[in-house]
């Protein structure tokens, strides 16, 4: 397949039966494949790989548009997450597919009954037929830890609500949560916090069944998964929907060795994994990374984000960037098909001589190749991936073909040059 139809990716997960202590003695890595993929619950067989393009541009947009750092969970559109994990609960397990994020702090799945519920083209979770199922009451540690939790008779309430005003509202609970790891054993963890969403809607037809926090807060999977994992979880995105990447937990997401190069996380805010971007280099030339606006000023200044394809800047870094690169690429300039992207060319991505674009990062240089810094948008015409905006983000597309390791213990994100197609 393209490379220009790597873009959006998905997470599934498989499982069968290791204690939660064995798999942090040695750590275990799940599938992800590409969203795209004729795998994936998502595939759209009807549309070609540049209607693919052109949507997850879209998403990157629409989803830096609508989040909202002033609250602890991610206020997006429920439909922008860019890869699904596919994960067991309940007893026995039941199987379902959720949009994992790094920019989401709360676990939900639709549940029945529910009213309204929205066209979920797998089957809902029925918690009665789960014998490990309970409702979590509102006097407990975990509800008050939750924003925004109501009281239903002794029970608690969640209420989730994205950009695009879509929501879920139902019982926050527990159950056992199962994950298939890719040497085809089963790791469980028991009294997982989920929300068991009873009244959802949302903006399209959606065939995922809710949503599973990568995020910070104190009820996302990594943070509930904590000693569990050591904190550490880490991925490698290959650039081909045909080839299968890795999300990895434990000891088995530890990045080391040559190249390895690693950057503070930045505490400012309960969800986001804030970064401090310091310059970008094309070339000789050295673009600085600051603004007017307070937002990307000083530490912390760049979200690093799973679920964003483009790379976000703010407008005065996005231009002189645009600019460095335009003068480095001795192609003739096109306009975007869809005027998604600014700065394109007419060239394939095969030919194309992209510059090497080096993120600097606090005590981290990552240098990005054409994989991660141009797309195909239509047949000979390649554009940047980089666009501007009033959040920024370092997105999905910028990270392919890197081994991206999270340590939460050490408050660091470690990058390695990695064919993630070999991983």
């Amino acid at each position: 397949m393209s490379r220009s139809s790597t873009l959006v990716l998905i997470v599934l997960l498989s499982v069968h039966s290791i204690s939660s202590l064995e798999a942090h003695r040695g750590g275990f890595s799940v599938e992800i494949i590409h969203r795209d993929s004729s795998k994936s619950p998502l595939h759209r067989p009807t549309e070609t790989q540049f209607q693919r393009v052109a949507n997850a541009v879209g998403r990157s947009i629409n989803r830096a548009n609508h989040f909202n750092q002033n609250t602890p969970r991610a206020n997006i559109t429920q439909d922008d997450g860019e890869y699904l994990l596919s994960y067991s609960v309940g007893t026995p397990p039941f199987q379902v597919y959720g949009i994992a994020d790094t920019g989401s702090d709360i676990n939900w799945l639709q549940c029945k009954p529910c009213k309204p519920c929205y066209n979920q083209t797998s089957p809902i979770f029925e918690p009665s037929k789960s014998s490990t199922y309970r409702r979590l009451s509102y006097s407990s540690r975990i509800c008050k830890s939750v924003k925004g939790t109501t009281r239903d008779g002794d029970n608690c309430e969640y209420t989730i609500s994205y950009g695009d005003g879509s929501m879920s509202q139902g019982d926050l609970s527990e159950d056992i949560f199962t994950l298939d790891s890719t040497n085809g054993s089963s790791i469980q963890f028991p009294r997982t916090v989920i929300g068991c969403g009873r009244r959802n809607t949302v903006s399209y037809e959606g065939k995922s069944s809710g949503v599973l926090g990568l995020g910070r807060g104190p009820v996302s999977l990594i943070s509930q998964l904590g000693s569990s994992i050591g904190g550490k979880f880490s991925y490698c995105l290959a650039p081909t929907s045909n080839t299968s990447s890795r999300l990895n937990f434990g000891d088995a997401a530890v990045v080391s060795g040559k190249g390895t190069v690693s950057t503070p996380i930045i505490s400012r805010g309960p969800v986001f994994y804030y970064l401090t971007l310091e310059a970008f280099s094309v070339g000789n030339k050295r673009i600085k990374f600051g603004s007017s606006s307070s937002e990307s000023d000083g530490e912390g200044n760049i979200i690093i984000d799973s679920g964003t394809t483009l790379t976000l800047l703010p407008d005065d870094v996005y231009s002189k960037l645009e600019s460095a690169v335009a003068h480095e690429v001795k192609l003739k300039r096109v306009k975007s098909p869809n005027r998604q992207l600014s700065l394109c060319f007419e060239s394939s991505f095969d030919d194309l001589k992209a510059p090497v674009i080096t993120a600097h990062f606090r005590g981290a240089d990552v240098k990005l190749n054409a994989v991660n810094t141009f797309v195909e948008v239509e047949e000979r015409v390649v554009c940047l991936a980089f666009t501007s905006n009033n959040l920024s983000i370092f997105g999905n597309l910028a990270q392919m073909n890197l081994l991206v390791s999270y340590d939460l213990e050490k408050e660091r994100v470690s990058f390695k040059p990695t064919d993630c197609t070999n991983q």
